[in-house]
């Protein structure tokens, strides 16, 4: 299985500090470590993998390799095929070779660029409706001043003197002859002996670029949307990876989202709780009205069919929840005060029927004194 981008693993951008780097891989080490996972067989293989991408990415040279040529520029067997570890003609073709006299074309050495991935943030008004934005993403682009050769204008590459430019050397082991990739070249056949002095050599830059993404209505947290050819440039002509714009929603102040249904506490009076009456209630698309009855009690749902969130694969909407709450008054004046111990006072001549509640409370509390 190919592996993850190093980025994607830790969950930072590619322009990601070095600071942000560390930071991610301490919280995903401690949550991954086997020691508080003993019952998670994949927690080791996930703490494997984010120490892979932590020790890439926290050095300097390695991480700038892996950002020029992807996994490729990392491991010491790329150049003998995907997944860093070579087949059995690659193994063994040299053993043929000799046996029965024919010479094995050079390997292409073309990579395809790395994916990558950006972090969005947006509204919930803009995942429920959908929205186009721009986002300015680094990038490796093809050198323009020496056309991705790698050399210094006015002069080329030249064929690796070591490989000859196979990109690969073969060790005789025995009776065994072993293709390996070369240590000169690292696979690519090439030798540059001027440099190009604006891209030293790699034939691709660090640059910006900006993109127009479209955020499909329905979108949830953690939806990824891929944006296929707009990753980092292949190297040697490959083909280029995608990107991956991975969304967030923001904290909304009133509405908190559950799949495609939204939540919102509904703050009412405690006169409009014991008389009832009629409330306006925000919806994502105007204001609505709702009945709330008399006796309604702190706690109580209300359910609002169809003024939740469609999401990209539903068929409906979802709907509204809003849960009241009873709001206890503050900042009281003395009248104010003086009426509510009338009423207090009132309402002892008959409690049980008042506060039906808190006599079942009180009932209960009695009963486990007199069990105990």
């Amino acid at each position: 299985m190919a592996k993850r981008d190093f980025y994607d693993v830790l969950g930072v951008n590619r322009d990601a500090s070095d600071d942000d780097i560390k930071k991610a891989y301490r919280k995903l080490a401690m949550k991954y470590h086997p020691d508080r996972n003993p019952d998670n067989p994949r927690a080791e293989e996930h703490f494997k993998e984010v120490k892979e991408a932590y020790e890439i990415l926290s050095d300097e040279d390695k991480r700038a390799a892996y950002d020029q040529y992807g996994h490729a520029g990392v491991d010491p067997q790329a150049g003998m095929g995907a997944g860093g570890a070579s087949s059995f003609s690659d193994a063994f073709g040299g053993i043929f070779d000799e046996i029965f006299g024919g010479r094995r074309g050079g390997r292409s050495n073309v990579y395809r660029g790395a994916d990558l991935r950006y972090n969005l943030e947006i509204t919930l008004e803009q995942a429920a409706f959908g929205t186009e934005t721009k986002i300015r993403i680094p990038t490796m682009d093809v050198c323009d001043a020496c056309h991705g050769s790698g050399a210094k204008a006015g002069t080329q590459p030249k064929n690796c003197p070591t490989c000859q430019g196979s990109g690969q050397v073969r060790l005789q082991q025995g009776f065994f002859s072993i293709q390996q990739t070369c240590p000169k070249c690292h696979g690519t056949g090439r030798f540059i002996a001027d440099p190009c002095t604006t891209c030293h050599g790699a034939g691709r830059v660090k640059q910006h670029k900006t993109l127009a993404v479209k955020i499909p209505a329905g979108v949830d947290e953690g939806d990824r949307i891929r944006l296929s050819g707009e990753g980092e440039h292949g190297v040697n002509g490959g083909p280029p990876g995608d990107l991956y714009v991975q969304v967030h929603l923001k904290p909304h102040a009133v509405f908190q989202r559950e799949q495609n249904d939204l939540h919102c506490e509904m703050p009412i009076s405690f006169a409009t709780a014991a008389l009832g009456g009629e409330i306006d209630i925000p919806t994502l698309d105007g204001v609505a009205k709702i009945r709330v009855p008399a006796e309604t009690q702190s706690g109580k749902v209300f359910r609002l069919r169809g003024k939740g969130i469609k999401g990209v694969r539903s068929q409906a909407h979802g709907d509204l929840l809003c849960h009241v709450v009873v709001e206890t008054p503050v900042h009281l004046t003395e009248r104010q005060k003086e009426l509510l111990r009338e009423f207090e006072e009132s309402s002892r001549e008959n409690a049980a029927q008042h506060n039906p509640r808190a006599k079942s409370w009180m009932d209960r509390v009695r009963e486990f004194f007199a069990a105990t």
